[in-house]
């Protein structure tokens, strides 16, 4: 339940407190005085979206703060980590600029985990709200909610997701399978191709290099002559020479001891001639002028050319790319495999949804007798006696070729269907039902709510918006009778309902000088008559209204029917 709720420049409101109690808390005032802007408040501090144009004009913030006292039951939810001795103090801004923060016991926290705790908290139920019973998909909805068919509705919704998104894989492998084989002949060309040059890393270095060899032979050749020639060949060689100076020196030596010195340190030159000498002979001797030889050569370097253009510019570029489209054909080829796979993996998924999508029907059928019998006595307490409530239960059980026809929400179609009168056939509820009566069978699902949500506030913003007499005062009756479980907070108009509550609230509008302020009164007794004649008789209260009040409060207060 809602212990307070503190409002601070929120449009006309500049400071607002309110201490709400537990059973019936009604809110009655004035059009325009600021009924609304309450509500709208809770629906902003537990997570809905706001405008800064909700900010008080001339202010720069707004803050909306609320305390929360949950009952023993309810604190094993996601709720329960939040609490403090039972408790929970949320607190939400928002900013002329748009920002804001939110808080749960002074923590600072994202707001979606506003929303995530708000279902626990709080169900508000607007004037405009019996609108969704007009929605025939909203049916299903009620009665899955009834049956608490969360978990198996999600396992369904899974399955049907798990088999879209298999369906979706392979429609989209069947519509490349032409695309496919072309791609495949085209792959095995380009493999078989770089395959058969049998690349090897620096070839065409290695190619480049002999080719220049070869195409200078003869220039070689004569090259290599002419410096053996001068080395090594000729009488007056370099090594003939220095062997020569060698001697010379050594003879001399026995004269003056320095030239023997100068003889041995021309050895290491006497041995780098001879390496040169060496090295001219392996050379030349490897050294062959071959037309056949350069030709191959030439049409190796043209087949690789031809390859660095189609594939890459050097040969690791070519096999990385080999590389490359053979693991491409290697996936298309498997793709045969994963068709045969998610046939079937669609066809156990496909069992799985059967099973249940039809564990799913049938909770609904045994359901929808109990939903029936338990509406019709809410309805029959609500002024709808002689009605008849029926829920049309119509189930697809489709074929694994009938699988696009698929729901999410399983097999079946439901519909409420609605006699209000006796004599006349079941017809849809909503194309027949009027404003009053949609409202009253609303109010009679809300009545029928599990004992393990009685730990929420119950906020019902002006449901009596079109009705009137008699059914008014059945709607005041049945929301006393849901304070028996609930703390409910009520927006009315309606004198019937305002005399029916616990508590009541009068929210009352001022102006001084050029700003708006709106505050809220806790009524007495006496005070409570005057606000019920002022409903009762407008503007102009009247003796027999104030008599009309008092009657009105004393006998709806007095009568045990909490």
């Amino acid at each position: 339940m809602i212990v307070s709720l503190h409002i601070r420049n929120l449009a006309t409101i500049e400071d607002l407190e309110l201490e709400f109690q537990p059973g019936f808390n009604i809110l009655t005032g004035e059009t325009g005085a600021g009924k609304s802007i309450i509500i709208d408040g809770i629906k902003f501090l537990l997570g809905e979206r706001a405008s800064p144009d909700i900010i008080r004009t001339g202010k720069k913030e707004a803050l909306i703060e609320a305390v929360f006292r949950v009952k023993p039951e309810t604190r094993n939810s996601p709720l329960s980590s939040y609490l403090i001795d039972g408790e929970i103090f949320v607190q939400r801004t928002i900013t002329s600029e748009g920002t804001g923060k939110a808080y749960l016991n002074g923590i600072l926290v994202p707001v979606r985990r506003l929303k995530e705790i708000a279902d626990e908290l709080v169900d508000i139920y607007g004037q405009n709200d019996h609108i969704f019973l007009l929605q025939l998909e909203n049916h299903l909805h009620y009665l899955d909610d009834f049956i608490e068919a969360a978990s198996l509705r999600q396992e369904v919704s899974s399955l049907y997701h798990r088999l879209k998104a298999l369906r979706e894989e392979k429609q989209a492998i069947e519509e490349r399978q032409k695309e496919r084989e072309r791609r495949l002949d085209f792959l095995a060309y380009q493999i078989e191709e770089i395959k058969r040059a049998n690349l090897r890393p620096g070839e065409w270095e290695e190619l480049l290099a002999e080719r220049h060899l070869l195409k200078n032979a003869e220039k070689i050749a004569r090259l290599c002559q002419e410096a053996l020639e001068i080395a090594y060949y000729s009488d007056n060689s370099l090594l003939t020479l220095l062997k020569r100076l060698s001697h010379y020196l050594e003879e001399l030596g026995q004269f003056e001891p320095a030239f023997k010195e100068l003889g041995r340190s021309l050895d290491p030159l006497t041995l780098l001639v001879r390496e040169a000498v060496d090295n001219l002979l392996r050379f030349e001797q490897r050294q062959e002028a071959s037309p056949d030889r350069l030709e191959r050569i030439e049409e190796r370097l043209s087949q690789i050319e031809r390859l660095r253009r189609k594939y890459g510019g050097e040969i690791k570029d070519i096999l990385e790319y080999l590389y490359k489209i053979e693991d491409e054909r290697n996936q298309l080829l498997t793709s045969e495999e994963r068709l045969f796979d998610l046939k079937r993996e669609i066809e156990a998924t496909f069992r799985d949804y059967q099973d249940k999508a039809s564990q799913l029907s049938e909770l609904r059928q045994k359901g929808a007798r109990e939903l029936e019998r338990q509406l019709k006595k809410e309805m029959s307490q609500l002024g709808l006696k002689q009605a008849d409530f029926n829920i049309k239960i119509v189930s697809h059980r489709l074929s694994l070729e009938e699988i696009d026809r698929l729901k999410e929400s399983g097999w079946d179609e439901v519909e409420f269907l609605i006699s209000p009168n006796p004599g006349e056939e079941l017809r849809p509820l909503r194309k027949i039902a009027s404003g009053g009566e949609l409202s009253r069978i609303m109010l009679a699902l809300k009545a029928i709510g599990k004992e393990s949500s009685s730990g929420k506030t119950l906020i019902f913003d002006e449901i009596d918006s079109g009705i009137g007499g008699q059914t008014a005062d059945f709607i005041a009756q049945k929301l006393r009778s849901l304070a028996r479980r609930h703390q409910v907070i009520c927006i009315t108009h309606l004198p019937q309902i305002a005399s029916f509550a616990h508590h009541h609230f009068r929210i009352v509008k001022t102006v001084e000088g050029e700003r708006t302020f709106t505050s809220v009164e806790k009524l007495d007794f006496e005070e409570r008559v005057k606000e019920v004649a002022r409903l009762l008789s407008g503007r102009r209260i009247t003796p027999l209204s104030l008599q009309n009040a008092r009657e009105m409060l004393r006998h709806n207060l007095g009568e045990k029917t909490d």
